[in-house]
């Protein structure tokens, strides 16, 4: 839902599998998952090619697995019958993957000081950007103090000590939603799969989340585009980057809103307000060894606005590029260990 297809303007992905076999070197797949597409290119050393339509079948069945393990638009995905559980207190076993994929988000919203909660779902459906149908008007303060008492990392309890992961709720209304991580596990499957292949040379894409690795067929990092927010529906370049065993997200506010009145409601909520944020910050980019970490702390950092997040990035050391809108424009700030990748564009 929140993010930026930044990948595809720079990399040339719309070429089909078919299209593609023109040139022996390089291998493109697509496809749909998560309510949203999947492009993958990955070269061909002589030995893989053979293999790409096995390759295919298995992402396809990767993907369908995340799906049904996270997504909250399948009634009965193993999150949505969490969700619809009500006992307090009680642990029921789950998936060694919701179990991977809930414990990275747990560990990042302690990085993110809390801006990243995964539980914060009621309050993104009260205000229609779940799903949940979108409300008419703005929710009353008496509606978001409700839902704002079954948000929090602290309602849920997952304990990883015993042979199967089991997870509890501490409040009967906790509802989880992994839309700001899920996609990023997604790419990391689908990697996976590609290096259980013997591929070393990829690059995949799953709604806007990138992660990269090797050389692409100029032998050169996959070039990745940042793309330059505006409210036209045009789509420009900002910045390109070099990506190498990499992984890249971006989140932004200027597609997906909720208007009243003239007012417009970004579609990223504060967990901390129940309220959407009112900041300056137009985009951030984050750059992470795994596409699951860079997703979840695009949107935490994102939350946070500019100067908390380049704060935070400093001081965890995590490479971020972030455009903000001004009177004049947009101006854009990096941090230390961006500067530093971007120096990479080879």
């Amino acid at each position: 839902m929140k993010k930026i297809l930044s990948g595809l303007i720079a990399i040339a992905l719309a070429c089909s599998l078919s299209a593609c076999k023109k040139d022996p070197d390089i291998i493109s797949l697509s496809g749909k998952t998560m309510g949203t597409t999947y492009h993958i290119r990955y070269i061909d050393d002589g030995s893989v090619k053979e293999n790409a339509e096995k390759t295919h079948e298995q992402i396809e069945v990767v993907l369908k697995d995340v799906n049904q393990k996270m997504s909250t638009y399948i009634n009965d995905s193993e999150l949505s019958r969490f969700n619809q559980n009500t006992q307090v207190n009680t642990p029921i076993d789950i998936s060694a993957d919701f179990a991977k994929v809930l414990q990275e988000a747990i560990r990042l919203n302690q990085v993110t000081e809390g801006s990243l909660d995964v539980t914060v779902g009621p309050v993104v459906n009260l205000w229609g950007f779940g799903p949940e149908k979108r409300p008419e008007r703005k929710p009353s303060p008496e509606q978001l103090a409700e839902r704002q008492s079954w948000v929090g990392i602290d309602k849920i309890h997952l304990d990883m000590s015993g042979k199967t992961p089991t997870l509890s709720k501490a409040v009967p209304q906790v509802y989880i939603d992994l839309s700001s991580i899920a996609k990023g596990f997604g790419v990391d499957q689908v990697a996976d799969v590609l290096e259980q292949n013997h591929v070393q040379n990829y690059m995949v894409e799953i709604g806007g989340e990138i992660r990269a690795k090797g050389k692409n067929a100029e032998n050169k990092a996959w070039q990745i585009a940042i793309e330059k927010p505006n409210n036209t529906g045009e789509r420009s370049v900002q910045e390109v980057i070099g990506l190498n065993n990499m992984a890249m997200a971006t989140s932004g506010d200027y597609r997906i809103y909720f208007e009243e009145n003239g007012q417009r409601f970004a579609h990223e909520i504060d967990p901390k307000t129940g309220y959407p944020i009112q900041h300056h910050l137009a985009s951030i980019t984050v750059l992470a060894p795994s596409s699951m970490t860079a997703d979840g702390l695009s949107t935490g950092l994102f939350v946070l606005g500019e100067n908390k997040a380049l704060e935070v990035a400093e001081k965890e050391n995590i490479p971020v590029y972030l455009i903000m809108k001004t009177e004049n424009g947009f101006e854009t700030k990096m941090s230390s260990a961006f500067q530093k990748l971007l120096a990479n564009k080879e």
